[in-house]
């Protein structure tokens, strides 16, 4: 291992980049290109901080024209008779152009580039799509704010009758840093709205509630405090921001602070600088310090092996017969007989057959509840009511199974982390990138309309046809009597008769509508099933792939810097005496280096925070080297 040039940051350097450059360059020293991997992959991070901010909220909330409002952009498409159907991200772009990111069954994600003017017009049959799925729209303009990493994602309304977005909506939610649900204040929030938010706050910790149109709604402040104690009642710590987009609007065109000020949008940032960026600095640092950490360690453990064969040639064969014994039980953690691998394996089947079965059971709660309620009302009377609540209530069943599904996977890879020592001490996957479904579909059916009621004109045949019986009956015997066919006495049979017809056909056309409207919702449940079933199993096997790709990284680390140790102890065991003083020398000087770099990886890791973490100094030519007992330490 060849000692590392030195590097010195300057006063205007980022610190986190310069402690990240010196960890990169001491572990390509070292030959170790899979710490190099990671550790680039979080510079990354730092450098090019994105973050993700979904827009939410039911039907005609003015979802769209916030956004538009936001960006200080006509991007969106809004108006009163249209919704967005098909989420759009909104990212940074220096030129402005839009893709669509298509899906098919069995194919590979494709995109296909579209006019940016036509962004808003483009729905599921657009010819764009060429006869797949529109997955969503991505589009890139030059803004601001968007310059700054925001990206945006308006999605498609959820709740109501032929919205069934719910489920694909909260896919999105897990990878969001944080997510905004619009409600306006024409109404409180209703208990749809209410489980809606419930589910998103247990899948993203950064969420606020959004009340908009207050410039249309003179008593909107009723409104918002009728709100907060719903928010509060539902045990849920969720801001609260009452914004106006038409304000924003007026306040950017005419420059007018005052109606910025009345707009609501001031509070909003303060929202996303202390609770979107400042929370994904703390963030990015936590991941930055882990990586730092575990680096440190992996190299702590290869110079300080080889420092105590060089220094104590005595001690050197019971360190190399410690790390052979490692060197197995490394080998054992990365073979697919391992106990690690077995234990994801029996853990990801029980995950898919309880979520599976968890699933269906929810769907199954909800159909018989509506075959209940069909079988003592009519249902060509409340159809749209019908449709509405099994729409809802599917989606919240589907949110409800997503949410278990988040908390499973997460208690299974603690579980798989035992097997690597204690949990603490080992990185957990992030299932949330597994979770994320981008938006590719709605898990929903089509409920389709029951047949129309018959019309005044059919009623009145039906009691004439079902009176001529008794008229004719009655009419025949009466004349035996010297009486009319027609008279009181068969005319009123003919209404009694007639009378009975009809309530007969009315109780059978009632029995029929009820076999159609079950009928329906069966196969309503049955498509929702098919499709959420799919969905599930896809989401099992992303997270089945996360995690073993994650503890196998593990088990490959642990195992490559064992052997590096095991072969640099025996290197130095065996080399010539003359060669063990230089040698020392520079692995005490390396190890300085990497002791350094734990210090700050702790510091920030127990203080956390921006401007709180111990500091970090690159070593130079004067720093006392460490001793056998510190290389100790540091392993």
């Amino acid at each position: 291992m060849t000692s590392p040039a030195k590097t010195t940051p300057s006063a205007a350097g980022t610190p986190l980049l310069t402690v990240l450059g010196d960890t990169i360059e001491a572990a390509r020293a070292a030959d170790r290109d899979d710490l190099v991997v990671r550790l680039e992959a979080v510079a990354q991070r730092v450098n090019d901080p994105r973050r993700r901010i979904v827009v939410t909220g039911q039907l005609e909330q003015g979802k769209s024209r916030f956004v538009n409002a936001l960006l200080g952009l006509d991007v969106c498409r809004v108006g009163d008779d249209l919704t967005t159907t098909i989420p759009l991200q909104l990212e940074y772009g220096a030129v402005p152009h839009a893709e669509l990111v298509l899906t098919a069954a069995g194919a590979n994600e494709m995109r296909v580039e579209v006019p940016f003017e036509e962004i808003g017009t483009i729905d599921a049959r657009s010819p764009y799509a060429q006869g797949r799925q529109i997955a969503r729209i991505e589009a890139a303009v030059p803004n601001q704010l968007l310059s700054e990493g925001i990206v945006l994602l308006d999605t498609p309304g959820v709740g109501g009758h032929g919205s069934a977005y719910s489920a694909a909506v909260l896919g999105m939610v897990p990878a969001a840093d944080a997510v905004l649900v619009l409600s306006d204040a024409s109404t409180e929030l209703t208990e749809p709205e209410l489980s809606f938010l419930r589910q998103v706050r247990e899948l993203c910790p950064t969420v606020a509630v959004l009340i908009t149109k207050i410039d249309m709604y003179p008593h909107w402040r009723q409104v918002a405090e009728a709100d907060r104690a719903h928010i509060a009642r539902a045990g849920l710590d969720v801001p609260m921001i009452p914004v106006s987009s038409l304000l924003r609007a007026h306040a950017l065109r005419l420059n007018n602070p005052q109606l910025g000020r009345e707009s609501g949008f001031g509070a909003l940032f303060g929202f996303l600088k202390e609770q979107v960026v400042a929370r994904d600095q703390v963030s990015a640092r936590e991941a930055v310090a882990r990586e730092l950490h575990s680096a440190a360690e992996h190299l702590a453990l290869v110079l300080g092996s080889e420092l105590v064969a060089l220094s104590d040639p005595q001690r050197s064969d019971a360190a190399i017969r410690e790390l052979t014994a490692a060197r197995t039980a490394a080998e054992d953690l990365r073979r697919n007989s391992g106990y690690w691998q077995q234990t994801l394996s029996d853990g990801i089947t029980d995950l898919m057959s309880d979520i599976d079965h968890d699933l269906r059971e929810r769907l199954r709660a909800v159909a018989h509840t509506a075959e209940d309620w069909i079988d003592e009302h009519d249902p060509s009377r409340h159809w749209q009511a019908i449709a509405e609540w099994l729409t809802g209530t599917v989606d919240t069943a589907l949110g409800d199974n997503l949410l278990w599904t988040h908390t499973r996977a997460e208690t299974l890879a603690e579980r798989v982390a035992e097997h690597f020592g204690k949990a603490s001490a080992v990185d957990l996957p992030d299932v949330d990138n597994a979770m994320d479904s981008e938006g590719k579909g709605a898990a929903a059916g089509t409920l389709g309309g029951l047949e129309p009621d018959i019309s005044m004109t059919s009623k009145v045949l039906v009691g004439l046809r079902g009176s001529y019986g008794g008229v004719l009956m009655v009419g025949l015997a009466s004349t035996l009597a010297g009486l009319a066919l027609l008279n009181p006495l068969s005319i009123g049979a003919g209404v009694l008769v007639g009378g009975k017809a009809y309530k007969d056909d009315k109780q059978q056309r009632l029995a029929r509508k009820r076999i159609e409207a079950k009928a329906a919702v069966r196969r309503f449940v049955d498509d929702v099933a098919f499709q959420a079933g799919k969905e599930t199993k896809d989401r099992m096997h992303r997270i089945h792939r996360a995690l073993r790709d994650h503890y196998t990284g593990v088990a490959d680390r642990t195992l490559r810097s064992i052997d590096a140790s095991l072969r640099a102890a025996q290197d130095a065991a065996n080399s010539a005496v003359a060669d063990r003083s230089d040698r020392r020398g520079e692995l005490e000087h390396q190890l300085v280096r990497v002791a350094e770099l734990r210090r700050y990886a702790d510091g920030m890791l127990e203080l956390g925070g921006p401007g709180r973490q111990r500091s970090y100094a690159p070593p130079s030519a004067g720093v006392r080297p460490v001793s056998v007992d510190d290389a100790h330490k540091v392993k």
